[in-house]
């Protein structure tokens, strides 16, 4: 099988891992010509924060040598992938999108980094993201441009992942998800991409914002990529004491035929815009066509615990912070400054009714979720909003909070959700939905998602870079 160069940076991983087995394409040549195609796009799209090119071709030459003497090691061997920037990576900078991480050296992989390599996966750089993993980038660092449209939002916190996975500048990327990190930027630029339920992957070697919230995970141009990545990193770990030793639930159905998705309209719709119902009611057409039984549900109250979320997360991100915040805060941008005087100021009763508020809607949801396989709901109630629109939000604290409000709880209950593409804005801007599992439910999640998008084209759409 032939490819022209221009195509080599859009295929799937799933086309891409036979023809890399096979010898058709040469492990190297391909990350030399992703190398290229960074050097020629990443300084208007500023996707990366470091690229690592020698030690990308270095891993390339030896996995074309292994693949060439059997040594097969699976699906991402020889596959060029990029991870966000706080994820520790031995001998290279990782700086969190901080300046005043802007020295830290690890002297280890995280363990997610280190399943990618043994999983024989090149890893082309560090990926931009904004400062701490927080709301918005660190205002001396360039921020990643959207791919479809300069003006529109990245998404928060793993643009970088978002931004180089769209474009076409690496197959995949990992990232993180405190509040909708991996969600948000999966929508905003046509993607695929999973937060799979707290535990599930391990959290050693990655830069915290919120222990309790953060969760790791991949994101790629479909479902399909998005379970092979995810099959490389899950799992227990002993360096991280909170990564869960169960296995997950094995998927009920391996199509959409008998799957049964809930949906709460009323839930969906609170201040949802009518691009983004649009987009959900695409999406819902496309699994009863496929055969899924629609289910009318009502789920707990949802508003209270998202305006819970930056409490919860600021008393955990000024603990992270504590070794260089306030001594350098100079240092920091306004809005990770900001949340870490939230947390700092916070008193211990307050934080505790959080705590118990937010055990109590996880129960809740697990408990509504009892008589279904999948819940359907958007990312986020406006679609592809301008930067000038996100600067209405972060100057209103109800706005902000409206824009977490289907993402933010599901960190705080630990539930496993799964964003895709379901169409396009008006303006032809990408519009994501997420479909929401019980805990334990990732096979579930991404078998039903694989199936949507053997039936569906809108992830195979591309900016017109």
């Amino acid at each position: 099988m032939s490819r022209t160069a221009p195509e080599l940076h859009y295929l799937e991983i799933a086309e891409l891992a036979p023809l890399l087995r096979a010898g058709d394409i040469s492990p190297l040549a391909l990350t030399r010509h992703m190398l290229a195609r960074i050097d020629a796009l990443d300084s208007r799209l500023h996707a990366y924060a470091r690229v690592t090119a020698d030690e990308a071709l270095a891993a390339a030459a030896q996995a074309e040598a292994d693949i060439a003497a059997g040594r097969y090691r699976g699906p991402l061997h020889g596959v060029p992938v990029a991870v966000k920037d706080l994820f520790w990576t031995r001998g290279t900078v990782t700086a969190c999108g901080t300046t005043v991480l802007a020295d830290f050296v690890p002297d280890e992989d995280a363990t997610v980094v280190r399943r990618l390599r043994e999983a024989g996966a090149v890893i082309l750089g560090k990926l931009q993201m904004t400062e701490g993993a927080f709301a918005t980038p660190h205002p001396d660092l360039a921020a990643p441009l959207n791919p479809w449209g300069a003006d529109h939002w990245t998404g928060a916190s793993s643009s970088g992942s978002g931004v180089a996975t769209a474009a076409g500048l690496c197959f995949a990327a990992l990232g993180t998800d405190t509040g909708g990190s991996i969600r948000f930027p999966a929508a905003a630029n046509g993607l695929s991409g999973l937060k799979p339920g707290w535990g599930r992957v391990s959290r050693h070697g990655v830069f915290p914002l919120a222990p309790t919230l953060d969760h790791v995970g991949p994101m790629a141009r479909s479902v399909r990529d998005v379970a092979l990545m995810y099959q490389a990193i899950a799992g227990p770990d002993p360096l991280d004491p909170t990564s869960l030793d169960d296995a997950p639930r094995a998927a009920g159905h391996s199509g959409l035929a008998g799957l049964r998705v809930g949906i709460d309209a009323a839930w969906n719709a609170r201040g949802s815009d009518a691009e983004v119902l649009a987009g959900c009611a695409r999406l819902r057409e496309a699994l009863v066509a496929g055969g899924a039984e629609i289910v009318e549900l009502e789920l707990p109250e949802s508003w209270p615990i998202a305006g819970a979320w930056e409490l919860l997360c600021g008393v955990q991100t000024a603990v992270a912070h504590a070794a260089t915040y306030p001594a350098r805060a100079a240092d920091y941008g306004p809005a990770l400054a900001r949340l870490i005087e939230v947390g700092r100021a916070a008193g211990a009763m307050d934080y505790h009714r959080a705590q118990l508020a937010a055990l109590d809607f996880g129960g809740r949801l697990e408990r509504a979720l009892a008589g279904v396989d999948l819940l359907l709901a958007p990312v986020q109630p406006f679609a592809a909003p301008t930067h000038a629109r996100l600067g209405e939000l972060a100057q209103s604290p109800e706005l902000n909070q409206r824009l977490i409000q289907f993402t933010a709880p599901l960190n705080i209950s630990g539930s496993p959700s799964l964003a895709l593409p379901c169409g396009s804005t008006a303006a032809g801007l990408p519009v994501g939905c997420q479909l929401i599992a019980r805990k334990g439910g990732e096979a579930t999640l991404l078998a039903a998602g694989a199936a949507l998008q053997a039936v569906t084209h809108w992830h195979r759409a591309h900016p017109p870079l």
